[in-house]
């Protein structure tokens, strides 16, 4: 017998369905009920067929919009014919998000299953993502999961250690992966065809998992290619094929599971500009990441001190908000604009919500607190962390009534009987009048729960004017542990020290413009490294008429506060129709400085990137991901991480870190 005749050839139909791409959601329903209609017939008019699917959402919109459909489909998965795969919410980006937000993913789309068919799948998959992250092996480990399936980044991407490998995650957990041959779809009438020529290329696997089904706009088996297909296996002499299931190709591979070799590393990169547009929706879904989270604690406290209901389904309206905002085409930003805007609202929504029900719990958990005293206004400053936290704090309030003189009240800030540093900056609003305050103050918060600090009221005869200046072409901000330089002709950092040793090249946090294309995977290349241009200060008179001042010139390199608790520095820079407005916050006491920087982008075919030189050689890049720090590419190349980067230099014990 032939060594081919061993083979175990594992046929996994499938509809990859894009709820959004090219298209939007109520399209991506439509595609949906049709294509699991035709799939239900299939399996109930084919004795040894079987249909696979994964993403809970889809077969929620089912059960909203065809409940007879979702009827037969229950039918059809207790009788083994309809196989729930994966068992996620949706196909996630695999990694931007927190880990928190991959076991959200896990635990709503494994509950739901649960619930409505009584099953909970074993083997994870993500076909289409473009990456993973290494903790995802630990996740996946943890919640139930024994192997994994997926496509991207495709061998001549990448290379692994083998095509079917025991995945090891950072705490040493570990899984079976196995990268099937991509794609995951097979042309309309060809999936014969697409077998044979897949059968060919792992023809050096012993156990292997072929996909197939129309897609990405949905379709899975059509009535011609089962028919082929079934005719193909009848007559196949190579080996035993079968319809099969993810959990059943993993069960046959695992005999082999001694003999597969360990990879300890991350699966990535395919696809590397996916992690650089639509940069709106990155932001927002990470906003709405940390507000859920954060009101999870504070929601959770005041429910166990009885002060509110824990809104549980409130909260679960908000995470799915979040959990659909992390799709493979959204996320990650490679879908059309009427997707991009839908899911600004949809993210929107989910903070509003969030929003509302933080207020809720901010206020429970105010309960008791004294009256402030004749003048004063109190401050309530909540930390939901187990741990103390030293920082800024910044906020606005009212005076008692607002005051057209040309005087000025100081505000002075109290924790109990000791005063705090504080300064008054200029609040959010143009209106002339000394009434509405915006105050900075540098606190140590107490860990989890509730800070007061008093306000009290100093009348000035006019706002104090900012000690620091500008000498020599410079402004040199410095303390006993920070010291930094800004170059008042290029508004860039020439100079970052800390505790005399000095971290930054000159020319520090310069917008620098990059080559780009219309390709919002950039399949091509692995980094973006072509310096087309570079912002500049704008002169005088443009720098005025940007900060919309209309008499009197502004240096575009300017300190528009200083005080106590920190200085700021401002610069208006320009490049060809593009405009940004840089905040340096310094502060007056630790060494986190804040680089705000305010885009007004028109450009074409070009990315933007601010560029933050170190100094050092031997240094290592590394940065957050979920449940883990993983090592970056020092090369060039691009690299995603989550809420933190850092250049390490061990020779020396320091670090420079991004947040």
């Amino acid at each position: 017998m032939r060594k081919e005749k061993k083979r175990k050839i594992h046929l996994i139909c499938n509809a990859h369905l894009d709820p959004v791409w090219l298209w939007e959601w109520q399209e991506g329903l439509a595609e949906t009920i049709s294509t699991f209609r035709t799939a239900a017939e299939l399996c109930e008019n084919n004795d040894s067929f079987i249909f696979n699917h994964n993403e809970s959402i889809l077969y929620e919109w089912i059960q909203k919009y065809d409940p007879p459909l979702f009827k037969r489909i229950q039918k059809l998965v207790k009788a083994k014919k309809w196989h729930i795969m994966g068992g996620w919410f949706v196909q996630p980006d695999c990694n931007m998000p927190s880990g928190e937000s991959f076991v959200r993913q896990i635990l709503l789309g494994k509950a739901y299953f649960k619930t409505h068919f009584g099953v909970e799948p074993t083997t994870a998959i993500n076909f289409d993502p473009f990456g993973h992250t290494r903790g995802l092996a630990q996740i996946l480990a943890k919640s139930g999961y024994d192997s994994y399936l997926f496509g991207r980044p495709m061998p001549e991407c990448k290379k692994l250690v083998a095509e079917d490998f025991i995945w090891v995650g950072y705490d040493g957990s570990e899984i079976m992966a196995s990268r099937f041959k991509f794609p995951y779809n097979s042309p309309l009438g060809k999936a014969r065809e697409t077998i044979t020529g897949r059968l060919k290329d792992t023809s050096d696997r012993e156990v292997v998992a072929l996909l197939w089904g129309v897609g990405n706009h949905g379709g899975g088996p059509s009535k011609f290619d089962l028919k082929n297909i079934n005719k193909m296996i009848k007559e196949y002499e190579d080996g035993n094929i079968k319809h099969s299931t993810p959990e059943i190709y993993f069960k046959a591979l695992n005999r082999m599971r001694d003999k597969l070799p360990k990879h300890k590393k991350d699966l990535n990169p395919w696809g590397v500009g996916c992690y650089t547009s639509m940069i709106r929706v990155k932001q927002k879904h990470r906003l709405l990441e940390n507000e859920i989270y954060s009101l999870e604690k504070m929601a959770s406290t005041a429910f166990y001190q009885g002060l509110m209901e824990y809104p549980y389904e409130q909260i679960k309206e908000a995470l799915t908000d979040l959990m659909f905002a992390e799709f493979h085409d959204i996320l990650p930003g490679s879908c059309i604009q009427p997707v991009e805007e839908s899911s600004l609202r949809m993210l929107g929504h989910g903070l509003e919500i969030i929003s509302r029900l933080k207020s809720q719990a901010f206020f429970a958990l105010s309960c008791g607190q004294k009256a402030a005293r004749s003048g004063e206004i109190p401050i309530l400053v909540y930390n939901p962390h187990p741990f103390k936290v030293k920082q800024q704090v910044e906020c606005e309030f009212n005076l008692a009534d607002a005051s057209f003189s040309d005087t000025f009240t100081q505000i002075e800030i109290f924790c109990g009987k000791k005063a705090v540093p504080c300064q008054v900056e200029q609040e959010l609003s143009n209106c002339d009048m000394d009434w509405r305050k915006r105050v900075i103050f540098y606190v140590e918060l107490e860990a989890g729960q509730m800070n007061r600090f008093d306000c009290r009221m100093k009348m000035l005869p006019s706002k104090p004017l900012p000690l620091l200046k500008k000498l020599n072409g410079r402004i040199s901000f410095k303390t006993k542990q920070l010291e930094v330089v800004i170059n008042s002709k290029t508004g860039l950092v020439d100079k970052y020290k800390v505790d005399g040793v000095n971290y930054l090249s000159k020319n520090a946090f310069e917008p620098v413009v990059m080559h780009d294309n219309a390709d919002c995977w950039e399949q091509i290349s692995k980094s973006f490294s072509k310096v087309v241009g570079r912002f500049k200060p704008m002169s005088k008179d443009a720098g005025t008429r940007f900060s919309g001042i209309e008499t009197g010139k502004l240096d575009s390199v300017r300190i528009i506060e200083d005080g106590p608790v920190r200085s700021v520095i401002e610069t208006v820079f320009s490049y060809g129709n593009s405009f940004i407005c840089q905040h340096y916050k310094l502060p007056k006491s630790g060494t986190e400085i804040e680089v705000e920087t305010r885009v007004y982008w028109n450009e074409k075919n070009r990315m933007l990137k601010l560029s933050v030189p170190t100094i050092g050689q031997d240094c290592d890049y590394l940065g957050q991901v979920a449940y883990g720090v993983g090592e970056l590419p020092c090369n060039g190349d691009e690299a995603v991480a989550q809420k933190w980067v850092s250049v390490i230099s061990k020779s020396k014990n320091s670090a420079l870190t991004c947040i």
